[in-house]
This record gives C-alpha cells, structure tokens and sequence, in this order.
C-alpha cells in the first residue's frame, strides 16, 4: 500500500504565497476596473494638497481649477456617497414649484443653479420634474473650466438645448445679459456656497438676482454649535442642528484641506438674507456623521407675505383683519403686562414676533412663509416644549367623536376650541359640523406635528397613500412621499421631525406602535405571544356576533389582560400608568378617590392597607368588560380594533378614513378654517378677542390639574372670557364628580353631566372615562377677575 504524502513547510509557504499573489491581484484588478475614479479621487482631494505648486494659483479660478481638472471626468462617480442631500434638495424645491404650478398656473420658468459643475443636478432633476417641458431656460454658472466642459458635453448628448453653461464667477452673472427675464424663479447651490470665499457678495448677489414669487435652494455641509443660534425665531427649526465640540473641529479643519469651509456664517448669512421656508439639518452617517442641511428659502418680505401676516394673525385671535403689515412696521411688541386688554388679546404671539424681527430687519418666522396658514407660530426654544423629548404621547385620539357631535351638535356657525391630540376629533368635527373656525391647541409640538402630517396627506396624496399611512399604520415608500408630496404642504419644523421618524413608518410596529400610546399595544402584543393567544385575538376581532365575541374574551383574552400579575405589575404601576396610558397622577388619585368612597365603610381608605392596585383594576374592568358586552370590535369599534391588531380595517376605522370622507377633506381649502397652536390652552385664549368661541373641547386635561393649585381656576376663567353668551365647553374626566366642577359654576358657568359610567354599561365606544360634562356660559365675569386674567398674560 502507497504511503500517503505529508503536507510539509514548503508547501504550506508556496500556498500562502500563492493565496497572496492571488489576492493582490484580484485588488489590483478591482482598482484598475472599478476603483480608478477613487484612487483618482484620493489622491486630488488627501494627497495634492499637501504637495507644493500652488504658487501659480493667483485667482479663486485657478485654484478651482487646480483641484477639479484631475478630477473632472470622475467627479460625477465619486460624489454620490459624499455630497448627500442634493437629490433631496432637488425634489423638495421640485416639489415646491409644482405646488406653485397647481395654484398660480403653469408657466415656464427660468433656473440658475449656482456652481452646478458637470451639470449632473440639472440631468437628475428630470426624475422629478421634466427640464425641457417645466422650464424656458437653465443656467449653469460655474467657475471652473474643466468641470463646464463635461456639462457642455452632458447636455448636448441629451439634446436639452434651453440649458446654457456660463463659466464666469457668480458674483457677475446677470440674466439680462443673456436677453432673457431679469429675475429668475429657482436658484439653486449645491455644495458650492461652502466653496466661494467671498460668500457675503454672491448671497447679495442672489438677493437681486431671485424673482419675488421665486425661491431658492441649498445643500451644502456645515457645522455650528446651539450658543450661535439662540433667539433665532427666523430660521427653520433648530432640530439637529447643534454640532458638538469634537465633530466641529475635526471636519473644519478636514476640509479646509480642501478650501471648502463648514464656518457657520455662510449658512447664518443666507438665511438672514432670504425667508426659510424648509430647513433639514442631517448628518452623513455612510462618511463618519458629516453634517450637511438642505434649506429652501424665499425673498425676505414679498408683498403678499406682508398682507398675509395680518391676515394670519387675525384668524389666529379671533380678530378682525386690522392692515398690512408694512403699515406696521413702526408698532413694537407690548413689553408689559400692564398694556392694553384689548391690544394685548388682538395680537397673537406669532405676530409680536414678527414685527420684532421687522423692526431689526430681520426675516419673518418661517411659519409665514409656508404655502398653507394652520401651523401657528411658537418658539421651540421655550422649556416647557422640551419636556416631551421629541416625541408624541399618543398616535390616535382616545376619545369618542360620535358622543361629541351628538352633545354639542356643531355647525357652520361654530368657532370650535379642541386639544389636538392626534388630530383624529379635528378631522372628525370638520367633516360633520363644518365649523367656520377650529382652533387645534396642544403644548407638545409633535402632537401638532402628527396633525399637520395628516392635513397634509389629504391635500397631496391618494386615498391608498392615506389608508396606508393611517389606515395601517405603514408606508414601504413614506420618504419619497414626503419629500415629493408632502413636503410643500409641512412647517419646517414638522418637515423635519417626519424626515427623522419616517423609519416608524416602515418598521413592523408601525405608526401606532409609536409614542407613548404605542407601548399598551406593544405590550399587549408581547403577552399575547408568551401566552399563545394570538390567534384568538384575531378570532375575538373577526367575530360576527358579540356573543361569540363575550366567549372568546372570557375563556381566553380576559384571564390574560385582567389576570393578578398584570394588575399588580403594570396597570397598578403608577410610571406605567404615565409613559404608556397618558394618566398622570392627579388623574390617577381621582380614580383612587371615587374607589375609596364607595369602599367606605369596609376595608378601605383609612384601613393602612394600599388599594391603588386593586383601584386601577377595578377602573379597568370596568372599562373593558362593557366594551366587549356592548359593541362589535370587528364592525363597530375600531378603538380597540386598533389596541388588539395594530391597525384599522375597512370595516372598522375613524369616519375621516372612509373613501366619501377623503373626496370631501381633500378638496383644496378643506382646512382653510384650521389653525393650530402650539402652546398651554390659557395661553391661546387669552389672546383671542372676547366672546369669540363658541365651543371648547379639553379632553380630560382638567384632570391635570392641582386642585391646591390656582392654574385650574384661571384657565376657567379664560375660558369663560373667550366664550361668547351660551358656548359651552366639553369636557371628560376619569371622575365622577370632578372637583373642578364646583369651579367652573362659581366662574359663571352651569355645568350638566351628560355622560354617567356606571358598571355592566358603556358612557361610549371608548368607555375610559367616568362622567362626561358640558359646561355651559350663563354669565360674565366682573372686572375685577377679567383684569386679573388679563394681568397673568406671558408676554
């Protein structure tokens, strides 16, 4: 028998040199084939710099110059990855003059894109918009010699003959130079402000250049610290804008390698010479978190910007539409409490703001220059926004609109005071009352942001993208929606929170599995699975009768929602309780009140033993187990639907979701009456003309209240100087007798309870809280109280 030949030392050296010379190879191969324009790139942009012969660079032309003509032909390859943000520029600005297209009528127009290079956003700008058809004539203005020959031959490959290449430096283009408008209808500079050293004259330049119905977009990198941006109310959102220390200094100093400079003044500079309109502020996280921003802004003060701003500010109040602002310039802000009632509650915060920055000749806020009037503005740098971190308590309403219109009957007549919530009930109001007026108030700007989202929806999207979204909760190509569709139809600052949460959207929990509302249903979902009753949840939600719906809940869902330890470690749990459900404490002592009063007697109260557990239980029973006796989930319910699946069905979903009800929200200037605020109810009110509302809709946010406390009785007393003669205010509470309904009849009200829970029965489809009410206005206040309401107002 042969011996079997050992594997030796030389063998295993030829194998690992053989392995090596392989791999070398297939690297050197890849570079050659593929890699060539980022070898090439490498070494114009890390190593050129560093080597000498820069002394012929006399001009800014001649450095451009040095540093693109190596690169020219490979520039387009190797730019993707790194100059992020221009496409999304390019489509949100798209989008802009689509917009414009639809409500001005469609012309053609004229675009300057400002340091365009190889001409590759104008080519990429046809995804979205046709060049040849959208408008008469494209200029690209660039310096550099090398990089407009690869446009020049770019462009006469396409045939797109309205496109001209201008090499000249952009301090000097004029339009009238080339016999056509003198003013142009889009500019555009992308990653090219970072790269003028002169930057303070090209922005001027602009400022002449732009059309006063026209407007203007940027994509470029940046890096700016918080303490260079406070008392900003004119730029487009602070939201990720801070840059920490280290990040700073590493990518200055990285690029100015380059001759491209991150300094915040150019990005300062342009957006004090123009209005914002949209201000995104991302980060490059493929190229270790570069930060860059994407900004659309506007001429600083057109003159329908000026007659819009009165007219805004006297929907906002309740007031009538007083003069265009440009009369106004010369009225400074009140700057004490003491100042005139009436002149105080005619102007709104917004407003106050706006003639600060036209005193100082500064821009707008940029909520007067956004393309639809809900959005009211509010200072997002005020701590008592920051609380909510960024995010939403609650992803759907929780309270029952049926019940609301039944009670208050809503009509065209109506001016409607409602917390905003998720915005559910706003929509549902205008669809069966048509009020002329809704005021949307709620302190979280994120819940408005939710709001604003779906505003939006309806007015630039198909009912399927609307079912989708909100129906079930998930859109696979929600970016691309809200950037192409959505966008010129958002603030600023909701653009922003949306573009930062559109992974909510495709991610399995989806929309209502977000915010604090989504954690019951996260959590329901989690013990679902680990008790394998999954599927007879399904069951429960797809039963067609509610007897055999009451059979599944009670043998398998039941025993599982309402077993010991679910009561002992979550609904009992005063933090859960908070972060998942919205109760805060004085509400929860509420529940605990009306417990303890009803055990008096036994073993209760002043027995020494806790029964806040056993309370909450108690309140949950109470809810659920009429809800499931009562009303078909499948059919009839969809706010447990909702709770139990994650999502509404065609068959149980809000009236706003229906088919007939998207063609009626849908029509343009179906939210015309709509303004949203984002601040505390007293606050809103107070600013309003006297006797102008005439229904008020606080949810169970008197519950809130301290009853030690004064905020209760003053926002009371708000309210009833707000309201005119007989409105009314609704209001729900987790009590049965609230103590604030005493206050509410000694400051002029008669209060009616219009809803009673009692056990075994439903107050509505809801059935979470313990009494609705309806406080009705009998009589004014006298003087001295209205004066000191008046005298509490924050300026």
């Amino acid at each position: 028998m042969a011996q079997a030949q050992t594997f030796t030392p030389l063998d295993g050296e030829i194998f690992f040199l053989a392995g090596t010379l392989l791999c070398t190879s297939l690297v050197v191969y890849g570079i050659v084939h593929y890699g060539r324009p980022y070898a090439i790139f490498a070494y114009e942009c890390f190593v050129k710099p560093f080597l000498g012969g820069k002394g012929s660079q006399e001009n800014q032309q001649d450095a451009l110059e040095s540093f693109y003509k190596g690169q020219a032909a490979i520039y387009d390859a190797t730019r993707a990855k790194l100059l992020r943000g221009r496409e999304e520029m390019l489509a949100l600005a798209a989008a802009q003059i689509e917009l414009k297209n639809k409500r001005e009528g469609f012309r053609k127009r004229v675009w300057v894109d400002i340091g365009g290079g190889t001409g590759y956003n104008i080519e990429i700008l046809n995804k979205y918009l046709s060049v040849t058809d959208t408008f008469s004539k494209v200029y690209l203005v660039d310096l550099s010699p090398s990089l407009c020959s690869v446009a020049e031959a770019r462009f006469e490959k396409l045939g797109w003959e309205n496109v001209k290449i201008v090499c000249m430096d952009a301090r000097a283009f004029r339009l009238k130079n080339f016999g056509t408008e003198s003013t142009a209808d889009w500019i555009s500079m992308s990653y090219s402000l970072s790269m003028i050293p002169d930057y303070y004259s090209v922005v001027d330049s602009l400022t002449k250049l732009l059309s006063p119905t026209g407007i203007i977009s940027v994509a470029d990198f940046y890096a700016q610290s918080s303490t260079n941006m406070s008392s900003r109310t004119y730029t487009g959102g602070i939201m990720g804008r801070h840059v920490n220390w280290f990040s700073r200094q590493f990518w200055r100093i990285w690029f100015e390698f380059d001759r491209v400079n991150l300094d915040e003044g150019r990005r300062d500079y342009l957006e004090y010479r123009f209005g914002s309109i949209l201000s995104v502020n991302e980060r490059n996280v493929f190229l270790g978190g570069i930060p860059y921003y994407i900004w659309i802004g506007c001429v600083k003060l057109a003159t329908s910007s000026a007659e819009a701003l009165a007219k805004i500010d006297a929907a906002a109040t309740e007031s009538p539409y007083l003069a265009p602002i440009n009369k106004l310039q010369d009225i400074a802000p009140s700057s004490t409490a003491t100042a005139n009632t009436s002149a105080i509650q005619l102007r709104s915060k917004g407003f106050e703001a706006a003639v600060h920055n036209l005193t100082n000749n500064l821009p707008l806020p940029s909520f007067f220059y956004q393309n639809n009037s809900w959005r009211i503005y509010y200072d997002e740098m005020l701590r008592k926004h920051w609380q909510f971190n960024n995010s939403y308590i609650y992803a759907f309403t929780w309270e029952d609109p049926r019940v609301d219109q039944r009670v208050l009957k809503i009509s065209p007549n109506d001016v409607v005071l409602a917390i905003t919530s998720a915005g559910d009930n706003i929509l549902s109001y205008i669809l069966t009352g048509s009020p002329r007026r809704i005021h949307a108030v709620d302190l979280n700007p994120t819940q408005n942001h939710l709001l604003e989202l779906k505003l939006a929806a309806f007015q630039a999207l198909e009912y399927d993208d609307v079912w989708k979204i909100f129906g079930e909760g998930r859109h696979p190509d929600f970016r691309n929606l809200l950037i192409n569709k959505l966008s010129p139809h958002l603030s600023s600052r909701a653009f922003q929170f949306w573009l930062d949460s559109e992974l909510v959207l495709r991610s399995s929990n989806g929309l209502y599995g977000s915010g604090q509302s989504g954690i019951p249903i996260k959590t329901t979902k989690w013990l679902f699975r680990i008790f394998g009753i999954t599927n007879d949840v399904k069951r429960m939600c797809a039963a067609p009768t509610i007897n055999e719906q009451c059979e599944i809940w009670k043998a398998k869902i039941r025993p599982v929602i309402l077993s010991w330890w679910v009561s002992r470690f979550i609904i009992g749990n005063e933090k859960f309780l908070w972060k998942a459900l919205g109760v805060p404490v004085n509400q929860r002592n509420m529940i605990l009140s009306d417990y303890y009063e009803r055990q008096r007697g036994e073993e209760g109260k002043n027995s020494g033993i806790d029964r806040s557990g056993m309370a909450m239980w108690e309140y949950v029973v109470n809810t659920l187990d009429p809800v499931v006796e009562n009303s078909l989930i499948g059919s009839e319910n969809y706010f447990y639907l909702l709770c139990l699946q994650g999502c509404y069905s065609a068959s149980s979903r809000p009236s706003y979701l229906d088919p007939k009800s998207f063609a009626r929200l849908s029509i343009p200037g179906a939210f015309d009456g709509v303004r949203i605020h984002t601040d505390e109810i007293k606050e809103v009110i107070a600013r309003m003309k006297p006797g102008t509302l005439t229904i008020a809709v606080v949810m169970d946010s008197m519950d809130w209240f301290y009853p030690t406390k004064p905020a209760a009785r003053e926002q009371i007393r708000r309210l009833n100087i707000a309201l005119k003669m007989g409105g009314r205010v609704l209001l729900r509470s987790a009590g049965q007798t609230p103590w604030y309904i005493t206050v509410f009849e000694q400051e002029g009200f008669l209060a009616k309870r219009v809803g009673n829970r009692t056990p075994g029965a439903c107050i509505d489809r809801v059935n979470m809280y313990a009494s609705t009410w309806v406080c009705t206005k009998k009589r004014e206040l006298n003087d001295e109280k209205r004066r000191s309401s008046v005298d509490k107002l924050k300026i």
